[in-house]
């Protein structure tokens, strides 16, 4: 039984009771390469995040924009496995203490085996993961194997969920609720939106969970809006767009620990 369920929850309380957001980032594994990846993933929780997201790169990814699809393709074209997916979590939070999702669609799951990856993930020291497609009617399987392993299962919202579908989808969930702050791929952009404030409101009414917003925050104003009313800040394209503009891997690198570091001063309200 993996206690890293109980780390993810503690973690977002303990940003609560300090009366911030959390601040989650997202970064694939394998890119630039796996031990880049593990590199960059220790970078963003030393320079500030909270809690680390590891994407395991899809060659058809529905959600994600065109700044993390080309960080995917860089992985997969470099011959990432689930294995190496496993070493970049167990690494990060081994260097850390910090929670470590893996945000993933089901088909590597469903073909890898369900309960060989959440066994493997819960060894590795993961808190959980995040399903995007997973729909919350199709995941018994999945869950009961997550709870087994004491893993979070975290299913996204978004802001054409209805308020009957919201409470379904936040019933089956643990860890936290993922609220997409608007419709379409993930990527940066010039605001968050109203749509967002307004799914959280509707969210923490099914819920006790934490409700953290993803899609679109790419700065530390925008994570400082996001977090006056989210309890958690997700950032992912910014990060990766930070290591793809880089002349040089250490560059990147340092790149994304100084924008951790922007981010968290922004969810605690000092932007």
């Amino acid at each position: 039984m993996s206690g890293n369920v109980r780390l993810l929850e503690e973690t977002l309380a303990a940003a609560k009771s300090e009366g911030r957001s959390a601040l989650i980032a997202y970064l694939p594994a394998g890119f630039p390469t796996v031990d880049g990846g593990i590199e960059a993933v220790k970078a963003v929780l030393e320079g500030g995040a909270d809690i680390v997201e590891v994407g395991l790169p899809h060659s058809d990814p529905v959600l994600d924009g065109p700044v993390i699809q080309t960080a995917d393709d860089i992985a997969l074209r470099g011959g990432l496995k689930i294995a190496d997916v496993m070493r970049t979590v167990r690494e990060a939070h081994a260097a850390t203490g910090k929670p470590v999702l893996v945000m993933t669609y089901w088909n590597p799951i469903d073909r890898y085996g369900v309960e060989r990856f959440t066994a493997e993930l819960a060894e590795a020291g993961g808190a959980g993961c995040i399903l995007p497609d997973l729909p919350v009617q199709e995941s018994a399987l999945w869950r009961e194997h997550a709870d087994k392993h004491g893993l979070a299962t975290v299913f996204v919202v978004a802001p054409s969920s209805k308020d009957e579908r919201l409470a379904e989808i936040t019933a089956a969930g643990s860890g936290f609720v993922y609220a997409a702050s608007l419709m379409g791929v993930t990527g940066t952009r010039e605001s968050v939106g109203s749509q967002a404030e307004d799914l959280v409101r509707r969210t923490r009414a099914t819920t006790d969970l934490p409700v953290c917003v993803g899609l679109g925050v790419s700065n530390a104003a925008q994570a400082r809006e996001v977090a006056g009313f989210a309890d958690g800040v997700i950032v992912g394209s910014a990060f990766v767009k930070h290591m793809l503009d880089a002349p040089d891997h250490a560059a990147g690198v340092e790149a994304v620990r100084a924008l951790a570091g922007d981010l968290a001063r922004g969810v605690r309200g000092q932007a």
